[in-house]
C-alpha cells in the first residue's frame, strides 16, 4: 500500500492547486476585460504592424490557384511549414483537380498524414477536387459564393485564395486573427464571421487581405497564444491586453 502524503505535503499541494486556479481565473478576467479600441487606435496599431512586417505574405508554397486552395484546406490545425513539406509530393502525384479527384483515397491519406486529421482532410480535398471537375470544369472559381460551395471550403479558405491569387480583398479569420483581434481590441466577438464583420467596419476594404496576413505574421512571431511576448511587441503601448505599459 502506498504511503499517505504527510499533512505538510498535502497542504502544499492544495496551496499550489489553489494558486493555479487563481492564476487561471485571473487570466480569464484579464482576457474578458479587454475592451474595443477606437478606429483611430486600431488604425495606428495596424500601421505600426505593417511597418514592422513589410514583407508579410502568404507562407504556403503553391504554383497555381488549385494548389493554394488544397494547401489552405490542409493548413487547418497545422503549421504552414508542415503543409509545405507535404504538398510537393502530393501535387507531383496529383497535379490537377482531375487527378486528385480520381486518386486512391488511401494514398491521399498516407501522403497528407503529417498534417493531422488526415482522414477528414483527405476526404475533403478529394471531394473538393471532384466538385471542381464536375461543377467548374477543373478550374477554381473566383467568387466567394462559388468557393464556399466547395467541400471543405469556408470563408477563411475562400478569402485566402481570392486575396492571394485574385487580389480581391477579404479577411482571413484564422486562429491568429481571431486571437489577436480580441487582444488588440478590434472585436469582442468569438464567432469568426462576426469578427470578420467587425474588422470590415474598422478598416478600408482595399487593405483587408494585406492586414489579415500582417496580423497572422504578428501572431506567429510575437503575440503567441499561450505566452505573448508583450515586452518585444511594437504595439505594446496601444494594445489594451498588453502587460507592458508606460509609467
Amino acid at each position: 500500500m502506498p504511503a499517505k502524503p504527510k499533512s505538510g505535503e498535502l497542504a502544499q499541494a492544495r496551496s499550489k492547486t489553489a494558486q493555479a486556479r487563481t492564476a487561471k481565473a485571473g487570466g480569464s478576467k484579464r482576457a474578458a476585460a479587454v475592451k474595443r479600441v477606437s478606429k483611430g487606435t486600431a488604425s495606428a496599431i495596424l500601421d505600426i504592424l505593417c511597418r514592422t512586417y513589410p514583407d508579410a505574405d502568404c507562407e504556403l508554397t503553391f504554383a497555381s490557384d488549385f494548389q493554394l486552395l488544397i494547401a489552405v484546406i490542409l493548413s487547418a490545425q497545422c503549421t504552414d511549414v508542415t503543409v509545405n513539406k507535404v504538398t510537393p509530393y502530393l501535387f507531383k502525384r496529383f497535379p490537377t483537380a482531375k487527378k486528385l479527384a480520381e486518386a486512391p483515397l488511401a494514398e491521399i491519406k498516407e501522403i497528407i498524414k503529417p498534417t493531422g486529421f488526415f482522414n477528414t482532410k483527405a476526404a475533403n480535398i478529394q471531394a473538393c477536387a471532384q466538385a471542381l471537375v464536375t461543377e467548374f470544369g477543373g478550374t477554381v472559381p473566383a467568387t466567394l459564393a462559388e468557393l464556399t460551395k466547395l467541400p471543405g471550403v469556408g470563408r477563411k479558405t475562400a478569402n485566402v485564395v481570392l486575396g492571394v491569387v485574385h487580389k480581391i480583398p477579404g479577411w482571413t479569420v484564422d486562429t491568429h486573427v481571431q486571437r489577436l483581434s480580441k487582444r488588440l481590441g478590434f472585436t469582442e466577438n468569438a464567432c469568426p464571421h462576426k469578427i470578420e464583420q467587425d474588422l470590415e467596419d474598422i478598416f478600408p476594404q482595399q487593405d483587408w487581405s494585406k492586414l489579415s496576413i500582417t496580423i497572422i505574421w504578428h501572431g506567429r512571431r510575437c503575440c503567441y497564444a499561450r505566452r505573448p511576448n508583450c515586452a518585444a511587441c511594437p504595439v505594446n503601448q496601444l494594445c489594451p491586453a498588453s502587460t507592458v505599459k508606460a509609467f
